[in-house]
């Protein structure tokens, strides 16, 4: 009884005491959504108390707090700065819950996101698309510096793909199944309504999904919680496109409550940076939603956003040296204007249906329907057009790349050295005209019609034409002060329908699908059921398949929130289907290409955890940790899918291992974040396609490399710090230390058609094993490994303001071979090591290429106005004001597969084969006029 009696009593006492605690707490949101916001600054003035608001937008203060009149001061990048006064009494509680912030009309982060998104996001080499979710305005110096400054030099967060992060709409994953990457052109050129994002970085816990290792963005399009109101805006530049309109409008919430946003866009330009790199692409978004009651409510959302852009083409030290760095070798005149043989075009809409349901204040479902179709094509040109002469294939033309490596110098310096006249008349044909010449392909199609025959050069398209249902749900529930449960069930099915077709004949009618290079007339058909087939323009040939993929996915997460400590635990589970289905029975694999393949099964799994201590306002540290199991993507589990239903050797679960840890310094003047990390990718695969050299000895091949059980290691540390000097300026510094390796030596496997040259090659029925491929402590081409950015912004209080930085970079490599890094490389057609085969000679042959150090100055400014209750602001920015010279990035060629072939090769002043390269751009600008409404 005595200790139930003091049990009771301290009880007692305990609750007393902390009812005489003194609490500051409260919540902020955003002015027009009323949304929480993430990370907002909550501090005391003239203390030394600071917090950040959390997930909910909660801050919460009971240690050490003051008395009597005091001024709360809430600020975030992005956000007009508030100050409360406040009076704080001893015992009791402040609580001052939804407190707003409006947006900043000086702040120009929007509009960093108008060059970032509609530039960089679309290129072919993978640019910025790896920045995934850095678009919004970010309290993290480093987050803004890696997507607004590093993306002109093909940087990617932590060395990783853009597949290492998840892009949603509305909660809708909009990761693509083929290769895991988010396509930013399917919303391209609507800025102003995927401006408002949620962001969660690493492996921090999202609301909405497990995602991956580089983190979560949620773009939030309801139209009610869009700004109200309007906007138009022009833009020019000289990078991509060169001109742009867009014009937007937002009701809000209306009074009968239903709300709209329409977008209309519009990006065009005759030629890019590059030459003929046209940009032609329209954008159309409508939302609508309804507020059916309290609890529910109703979203529809379609986006309409096709695009057409040509090409640029990766090019050989030669090539550069001789035409420059704007020279771009897929387009030639033709009646006066300049044509692109190599065309992107994009018209893939998506349609979504979203319910909102507050089961209660803690408890939100919210449940998503999405259906996206349509196609995407990549043009060029072929000339393996042939006739049918006494029943075999004669014809074919020539390469008509003007940078064909036997149109230029260095293949007659090599070939004729004792006769050099050859390479001058090639170097003075290159610089005089070095384009595709389309009257001559014209002139050759003709003259061969007019005599029965077919085209011998045609344009055509691969085609993917996919059609993508998603369902799924998401719960969101705060079941106390403390914890928040996240929980979530996933459902995509995609048929992918791939297919080459004919764009123009060229001046023909008529073209004979067949492989003029097979062995016989059966192996030569691309569709033995329709043998020796004649198609016209808009006809489909070459190939055609479909591709099935279901996956099913749940997550659940909790997250805890307490005084001093935050910490979550999340684990997710994936099921994922893949089939192949033929529809032309292939001749060099008649019985493994028709009718649907085996079904693939993958099960993965996740786990994550983190755990952030608050050892004060100001100083925070933060750790987390997971590891994850996933399906390989469709694009690397089969070999040659064009062809034959082959499935990747010994193809497995993907495994990856990741960690981090950051200590992060909050003051009114000084935020600083310095992290360390370190991933390890185990069991990925990947797959290229290239002519070959030197293959089994002296053997020509056109061959799928697959290289299968790839580990990947990513190690290095981030550092990221601004200091408010004044009211008007602030200093920021940015630093990022990686080093990107192979952890292994990966197995090789070469794949081909089974004719007579690959089985004098060794290859047995199209395979040969190679075993592995030496690529351990090689460094991955993943961009810079290491970039550094110093500067600065003023800011005016009659608003105007303009920035500048230096941004250096360091360690970035050439993308190795993996070929020459095999058992090919030493051995001759007689399967003994070349009897000439020097070992120093050859190491120093494979030696990585490690492109030179530069530095890019960036300039921004811009001024905004008030007139009454509309606003007008004008922005402008240049990069790479200095007109640097850099290369981004580029690869070995494969075609000098073993070491004869590299040493002589090589041995020339200008190799024939030497690597390919991107270069960065010149100083380009970026101007921007807005008028809101």
């Amino acid at each position: 009884m005595n200790k139930i009696t003091l049990i009771f009593l301290f009880g007692f006492f305990s609750i007393s005491l902390f009812s005489q605690q003194t609490v500051v707490k409260g919540s902020v949101k955003d002015a027009v959504s009323f949304q929480p916001i993430l990370n907002v600054t909550v501090e005391l003035e003239s203390t030394e108390l600071v917090v950040l608001t959390d997930v909910q937008g909660e801050f919460y203060f009971s240690t050490n707090v003051p008395l009597g009149e005091q001024i709360l001061k809430i600020s975030k990048t992005g956000y007009t700065t508030k100050r409360f006064p406040i009076i704080i009494n001893e015992g009791q509680t402040v609580d001052i819950s939804d407190m707003s912030l409006e947006r900043d009309l000086s702040q120009s982060q929007d509009l960093f996101t108008i060059t970032l998104s509609d530039d960089e996001l679309d290129n072919d080499a993978v640019g910025a698309d790896n920045i995934t979710g850095l678009l919004s305005s970010s309290l993290d110096v480093f987050q803004r510096t890696a997507a607004f400054e590093f993306s002109q030099s093909f940087f990617r967060l932590r060395g990783l793909d853009s597949e290492n992060g998840s892009v949603l709409i509305n909660g809708i994953p909009m990761n693509k199944l083929f290769n895991g990457r988010p396509q930013w052109s399917n919303w391209g050129g609507l800025n102003d309504v995927i401006r408002n994002q949620e962001l969660t970085t690493g492996l921090a816990p999202s609301d909405y999904n497990f995602g991956g290792i580089l983190g979560t963005t949620n773009i939030n399009v309801r139209a009610s919680q869009a700004r109200q109101g309007g906007r138009l805006t022009y833009s020019s530049s000289n990078r991509s496109y060169t001109n742009r309109l867009m014009a937007t409008y937002a009701s809000g919430l209306l009074k009968n409550n239903w709300a709209y946003t329409i977008s209309l866009g519009r990006r065009w330009g005759n030629e890019g940076y590059q030459d003929a790199t046209i940009y032609d692409a329209n954008s159309l978004f409508l939302s609508v939603e309804n507020k059916l009651n309290d609890k529910h409510s109703l979203s529809f959302t379609g986006i309409y956003a096709p695009n057409r852009r040509g090409k640029s083409s990766p090019n050989t030290q030669e090539v550069f040296d001789l035409k420059g760095l704007r020279y771009n070798e897929y387009w030639g005149w033709q009646d006066g204007e300049k044509r692109n043989s190599r065309i992107k075009e994009v018209e893939e809409p998506v349609f979504m249906l979203n319910h909102y349901w507050d089961i209660s204040s803690k408890t939100k479902l919210n449940t998503n329907v999405a259906y996206q179709f349509g196609k995407l094509g990549n043009s060029r040109l072929d000339n393996n057009g042939t006739d049918l002469v006494n029943g075999v294939p004669e014809g074919g033309g020539a390469n008509p790349s003007p940078t064909y490596y036997q149109k230029l110098p260095s293949y007659f310096e090599r070939n004729f050295p004792d006769d050099l006249q050859f390479a001058y008349l090639a170097l003075q044909e290159f610089q005089n005209n070095g384009q595709i010449d389309w009257n001559t392909l014209y002139e050759a199609n003709i003259s061969n019609a007019q005599t029965g025959g077919n085209a011998r050069y045609a344009l055509y398209e691969d085609r993917v034409d996919d059609s993508q249902f998603t369902l799924n749900s998401i719960l969101n529930s705060e079941l106390n002060d403390n914890v928040i449960l996240n929980a979530g069930l996933s459902i995509q099915t995609l048929k992918s329908e791939n297919f080459a077709e004919v764009l123009d004949l060229l001046g023909a009618e008529t073209y004979l699908d067949i492989d003029q290079f097979a062995d016989d007339v059966d192996e030569a058909q691309n569709d033995l059921q329709n043998p020796n087939r004649i198609v016209t323009e808009g006809d489909k040939f070459k190939y055609n398949y479909n591709l099935f993929a279901n996956v099913i996915s749940g997550f659940a997460q909790a997250q805890f929130r307490y005084n001093k400590l935050d910490f979550f635990l999340s684990g997710s589970v994936t099921n994922t289907q893949y089939q192949r289905e033929g529809l032309y029975q292939n001749g060099a694999f008649p019985d493994n290409s028709l009718g649907k393949g085996e079904k693939l099964n993958f099960m993965g799994f996740g786990a994550k955890g983190g755990l952030t201590y608050k050892i004060s306002g100001k100083h925070l540290v933060n750790v987390n940790g997971g590891y994850i199991t996933r399906a390989p993507s469709l694009r690397n589990t089969y070999s040659n899918s064009r062809e034959n239903h082959n499935v990747v050797p010994d193809i497995t679960l993907e495994k990856i291992v990741s960690a981090d840890a950051s200590y992060i310094f909050r003051s009114p003047i000084i935020k600083a974040k310095i992290t360390g990390y370190y991933t390890k990718i185990q069991d990925a695969n990947e797959i290229s396609f290239f002519f070959a050299d030197g293959i089994g000895g002296d053997n020509v091949a056109f061959i799928q490399e697959i290289l299968q059980g790839i580990d990947k290691q990513h190690i290095g540390g981030e550092l990221g710090v601004e200091a408010q000097v004044t009211p008007s300026i602030k200093l920021k510094g940015v630093a990022s230390i990686g080093q990107f390796t192979y952890a292994n030596n990966p197995n090789l496997f070469l794949t081909t058609e089974a004719d007579d040259e690959s089985v004098a090659a060794g290859f047995i029925d199209g395979f040969k094993d190679f075993g592995t491929s030496n690529l351990k402590d090689y460094k991955i081409a993943a961009g810079p490994h290491r970039a550094y950015s110093v500067g600065f912004e003023y800011r005016d209080p009659d608003f105007w303001w303009f920035g500048a930085t230096a941004n250096f970079f360091t360690n970035t490599y050439i993308d190795i071979s993996p070929l020459t890094r095999s058992s090919n490389f030493t051995t001759d057609f007689d399967g003994n090591v070349f009897n000439d085969y020097d070992e120093e000679l050859a190491r120093e042959l494979l030696r990585q290429e490690r492109f030179d150090d530069y530095m890019a100055v960036n300039l921004v400014g811009g001024k905004s106005w008030k007139i009454g209750s509309k606003y007008i602001s004008v922005f402008a920015s240049v990069n790479n004001l200095l007109d640097e010279v850099f290369k981004t990035g580029g690869f070995e060629q494969g075609r000098n597969a073993n070491f004869r072939q590299l040493r002589d090769d090589q041995a020339l002043d200008i190799p024939v084969f030497g690597s390919k390269y991107w270069y960065g751009r010149g100083a380009t600008y970026f101007l921007n006029v807005n008028y809101r409404f």
